[in-house]
């Protein structure tokens, strides 16, 4: 058994991580509070934008984009995977490597066998650079600070290369942010432009209203969403007879960027707030289990105690019978 200073000593160490982590993850929801400021102010122009351009493509007939042309025999893939600088966020990075590897196996397996990679995060930078993969640049300030300008930057990049032929088809990797306790790894295309109408809204079904994340909360909050009847919003398409000015092309040169602009950007946010809530979660499940460990280490030492005073006590009478 070890002894009262050992046990003293080591209570003093776990409090000081109980610490760490506590201040971790205020920290974590802290920087979760504005990523889901940031996401919230975003959604309008994302869904109008989405709306207004699937429903124009998709109701003119006559208009030819590139982007969308799904014949295109795929030789080239870019992925663009998205992960965090920094560790201590559970299995967030871990996941995300797992599906880029799975989904470049998946590509092999079908004749493909040139790849880029355009990292957005430390740890994927690292994977790629460890396995020799194509990089397509340094992102590691984008993944800490997420900018929309340089968000368009990458998109101007991979449509440029995409119209150039020298990538046949790109894919986008991340977590997609549903609530503080729910971050669900998503694998999107990119290009070619996927025009179906039926799945507008879907990637909008964030909880932007808290940042509770113990189990007793979300299983509230489940049974709360499972009563409550929400009605779907129906998409219904833009009236066909549109009125376009100057022409056609012009119009759609200045949509098709604006999306593809906002989608690098979109998955940008909730990878970030992703990272920020599995974080969050991960220092409040090290902080409980810390708790535990000093309620143990504390019992531990009470019975340590009561021992050696009752073997004192002992010695004492043992003592005083024997004079």
């Amino acid at each position: 058994m070890a002894s009262l200073k050992e046990i003293k000593k080591r209570i003093a160490s776990v409090n000081s991580t109980r610490k760490i982590t506590s201040a971790m993850k205020m920290v974590a929801s802290s920087k979760l509070h504005h990523a889901q400021v940031a996401i919230q102010n975003m959604l309008p122009y994302e869904n109008l934008l989405e709306h207004i351009l699937k429903a124009f493509l998709v109701s003119t007939p006559e208009a030819h984009v590139s982007f969308e042309t799904p014949t295109r025999k795929v030789h080239k893939v870019a992925l663009v995977v998205y992960s965090s600088n920094s560790s201590l966020c559970g299995g967030f990075n871990a996941n995300v490597l797992k599906l880029m590897s799975q989904i470049i196996n998946e590509y092999k397996s079908s004749g493909v066998t040139q790849f880029v990679i355009y990292p957005i995060g430390r740890k994927v930078a690292e994977r790629v650079q460890k396995k020799g993969m194509s990089s397509g640049g340094d992102f590691l300030e984008l993944a800490e600070k997420p900018n929309a300008r340089e968000c368009a930057n990458i998109a101007q990049e991979l449509t440029d290369r995409y119209n150039r032929g020298e990538i046949d088809k790109v894919e986008l990797v991340y977590h997609h942010f549903k609530s503080a306790g729910s971050q669900i790894l998503t694998r999107r295309q990119f290009l070619p432009i996927d025009l179906s109408t039926e799945s507008i809204g879907d990637m909008n079904d964030r909880d932007l209203s808290s940042n509770v994340v113990t189990a007793k909360a979300q299983e509230y909050l489940r049974k709360k969403a499972a009563n409550k009847q929400r009605a779907k919003e129906n998409i219904v398409p833009l009236n066909d007879d549109f009125i376009v000015e100057p022409d056609l092309p012009t119009v759609l040169k200045s949509l098709i960027p604006k999306l593809l602009n906002l989608m690098i950007y979109t998955a940008l946010l909730d990878s970030n707030a992703s990272e920020h809530a599995a974080r969050m979660v991960a220092m409040q499940t090290a902080t409980d289990n810390a708790d535990d460990i000093i309620r143990e280490l504390n019992l531990q030492y009470n019975k340590s105690r009561q021992a050696a005073i009752t073997s004192e006590l002992l010695d004492i009478v043992g003592g005083t019978v024997n004079n």
